[in-house]
């Protein structure tokens, strides 16, 4: 086989070179390794390449082996079946005279053994067009019908030079992507892959699977990758159907690039790339720009005429992407358009914003990127046409001399006519407004033509169809250097949503008035209620060795009225019930479940039961007889010959004992709060008061806050009501005083004091 030989011959040379021997000599060597090696001698050449040039091939073959033998010791077999493919087609395409043996010599050598049928060579336009260079294992037909994919088509050719990556499809009839074969093959599995070097994509080489697309291991991937870069090098060396660019060629398009850009009225560059030692796209080089270029740091044009790109204008790479997109349109043609841009440069090492049109074309081996600053002028039309479009805002002007007049094309669409049709006189006004708008469009034209003012008035324009719309017009008179009135400007104004806003605010303030005064009525019933069951404080009551206080205090806003409750009365019994509670919510709701639960409490209490099985009633009453009321509570029964104090909570805080100079909390009992179950069970406790106690029942009105725990107001609590005081009532007083809840609710408060 011609490639094979080309291969051993090329070996012998490499000996000839290392041995210091000749050809006979180098070839007997050869033969002679290859016996004591068991190999053949295709295959001991291909090693000899391998070890010379250490190129992708030789390090696909190894990787390929190294993966094959899970990473542990190598098969000389493997990669010899690897490296001779991959060898023997790389010969073939470099000894082949155009892109169509390149295809053949690739699906044979290399592609066959993957299970592939097919391949593609397209080779990339300037325009990004794809044009099939080279082909194998599609019929003449299917291949003549491809032969040009137009830009802007979408092909997995196409896919994956617009995204310059290995684009798999698994299936064509799937992914619904047309490509080259599909009507012979459509359930058939691609791989396309770009084809490039120093930064440009030559082309894109497809490879096509009869069946959906089989899993590639890692290392058959990177055999793919191997021949997608041999069919760039070959796609840049073989004479085929791609355009060729010799060093003169070069020189040539540039001149004619530079031509170009200078008859340009934009400011514009003309760049070429800047490889680096491995053939790797770093950079462009400003090789020309033109007359009409401003550089934004003030530089002159000798200075940034053959410099790189990422060094006069370090920001291209940041937040713009500039570079980035110049990258693209290099490597794939495809010019790339943007309005509205922002252009970032560096002036004293400050960032100087600009915004701009932009436009980036390659042309041949050369990229020329224009832009266009919008200047103040045109920034400030394009915000007067936004202005007018938005406002619905229609500018005339009408010359009384000549009878001339002008209209934009925003005011022709508020009048509803078709911008063939004559304009409306302002003396015509009347005519096409409501009947009962004349008089007051009389007064207008009065006031701007008579005497010569500038006004505004409203209308009604009855457009055509009979369809109203709510009008503002405003003008003003345009006088010459004799004070002679020349003509009138002016605008008019869509207001009908302002119109309609207006008429639905003014029903809707009539509607919130009413439902204010309708709310402060119900307020004010509310707090007098609760001020009537409650006041903020309590006669003495009658109780021999106790003293006992109140107070309540509502809440700051008549809105928030709430549902707090307290309780102090001497029982047939001659025991005390002390009760405090809070009925959740605000306003009539909250008040009237308060009304309910207190009474219901006093009733229950002459039963003579105790504390605990009051709130299990009291539970009974709020989950059954009160509409959806829930409620915390705390009830306590004191005997004044015993000072014993038997007490309970329904999902209350616990009262305040103040003994001596120290303030605690009684224990946490057991209980649920009121309504939650239909039944429910409260456990009890007693403390024995010593002559001097104090204790303290509240609410949480007097202690909660949104960024405090209730642990921490406690303790605030403790420490306020373990402070000295002369009498309950200015102990109560202070509570209130150094109370920093803001919750802004209701505040209950009872006080005994043993004596």
């Amino acid at each position: 086989m011609a490639d094979g030989r080309a291969l051993i011959e090329l070996a012998k040379g490499i000996m000839v070179e290392r041995l210091r021997c000749g050809p006979a000599q180098a070839a007997r060597q050869l033969t002679e390794l290859a016996d004591r090696a068991g190999s053949s001698t295709l295959e001991l050449a291909v090693d000899i390449i391998n070890q010379a040039a250490r190129d992708q091939v030789a390090e696909v073959a190894g990787h390929f082996v190294w993966q094959a033998n899970g990473g542990s010791e190598r098969t000389d077999k493997a990669e010899s079946s690897v490296a001779v493919r991959l060898r023997t087609a790389e010969s073939a395409a470099l000894a082949a005279g155009d892109t169509q043996a390149v295809a053949e010599s690739l699906l044979e050598h290399a592609l066959v053994p993957l299970g592939a049928t097919a391949v593609a060579v397209w080779t990339a336009g300037s325009d990004a067009s794809l044009t099939l260079s080279g082909h194998a294992g599609f019929s003449a037909d299917e291949a003549g019908r491809w032969r040009y994919v137009p830009p802007g088509v979408a092909t997995v050719a196409r896919q994956a030079l617009s995204e310059r990556r290995t684009v798999r499809v698994s299936s064509l009839a799937e992914a619904g992507i047309p490509s080259i074969g599909q009507l012979q093959t459509p359930d058939s599995g691609r791989v396309a892959l770009p084809a490039g070097t120093g930064g440009r994509t030559q082309g894109v080489l497809e490879i096509c699977w009869p069946q959906p697309l089989p899993p590639h291991s890692p290392a058959e991937a990177r055999q793919i990758e191997a021949l997608a870069e041999l069919c760039a090098h070959t796609l840049d060396s073989v004479p085929a159907t791609r355009e060729q660019h010799s060093a003169a060629r070069e020189r040539a398009d540039i001149t004619e690039l530079v031509d170009l850009s200078e008859g340009l009225y934009d400011p514009a560059l003309v760049l070429t790339p800047h490889l680096d030692a491995d053939g790797h796209l770093t950079d462009f080089r400003v090789r020309h720009a033109n007359s009409h270029y401003v550089d934004p740091a003030g530089r002159p044009r000798s200075t940034v005429d053959g410099a790189l790109l990422l060094e006069a204008y370090p920001m291209a790479a940041g937040d713009s992407e500039l570079f980035e997109k110049i990258e693209r349109v290099y490597a794939t043609g495809e010019p790339f358009r943007a309005q509205r841009m922002t252009l970032t440069a560096l002036v004293d090492q400050v960032p100087l914003a600009s915004v701009a049109d932009l436009s980036i074309s390659r042309h041949g081996d050369s990229v020329l990127l224009i832009w266009r600053i919008e200047d103040e002028t045109a920034r400030l039309a394009s915000l007067l046409q936004h202005a007018q479009r938005l406002g619905r805002i229609g500018g005339f002007e009408e010359n009384l001399i000549t009878g001339e007049i002008t209209w934009n094309g925003q005011l022709f669409a508020l009048y509803g006519r078709a911008a063939t049709e004559a304009p409306v006189s302002l003396q015509d006004l009347a005519a096409h407004a409501h009947p009962d708008d004349a008089v007051a469009i009389g007064r207008f034209l009065q006031a701007v033509l008579h005497h010569r003012r500038s006004t505004s008035t409203a209308f009604r324009l009855m457009r055509p169809g009979g369809a109203t719309r709510h009008i503002r017009v405003i003008a003003e008179p345009v006088f010459d250097a004799d004070d002679r009135l020349l003509a009138v400007r002016g605008a008019y104004q869509d207001i009908s949503s302002q119109h309609w806003t207006e008429v639905a605010l003014a029903a809707t303030r009539d509607q919130l008035a009413y439902s204010e005064q309708e709310s402060a009525e119900r307020n004010r019933l509310a707090l007098q209620l609760q001020h009537a069951i409650m006041p903020p404080t309590q006669d003495p009551l009658d109780a021999p060795g106790l003293e006992v206080a109140v107070r309540y205090r509502p809440a700051e806003s008549e809105s928030l009225v709430g549902g707090d409750w307290y309780d102090a009365v001497v029982l047939p019994s001659k025991q005390i019930l002390l009760c405090v509670g809070d009925v959740a919510g605000h306003g009539i709701k909250a008040a009237t479940g308060m009304v309910v639960l207190r009474n219901a409490m006093r009733g229950l209490a002459v039963t003579g039961a105790g504390p605990g099985q009051l709130l299990s009633w009291l539970n009974i009453v709020a989950h059954h007889l009160a509409e959806q009321v829930t409620a915390t509570a705390v009830c306590g029964l004191y005997d004044p010959e015993s000072r014993i104090l038997r007490w309970a909570r329904a999902g209350h805080l616990p009262p305040v004992l103040v003994r001596g100079k120290g303030a605690a909390t009684l224990p946490m009992l057991g209980g649920l709060l009121l309504g939650a179950l239909a039944q429910a069970e409260y456990e009890e406790g007693e403390v024995q008061l010593d002559p001097g106690d104090t204790l303290l029942l509240y609410t949480d009105g007097l202690i909660e806050r949104r960024d405090t725990s209730v642990q921490d107001s406690l303790a605030r609590l403790l420490t306020t009501a373990e402070a000295p005081a002369s009498t309950l009532h200015r102990r109560l007083d202070r509570l209130l005083t150094h109370s920093d809840s803001d919750t802004d609710d209701d505040t209950c408060i009872i006080g005994i004091k043993v004596s």
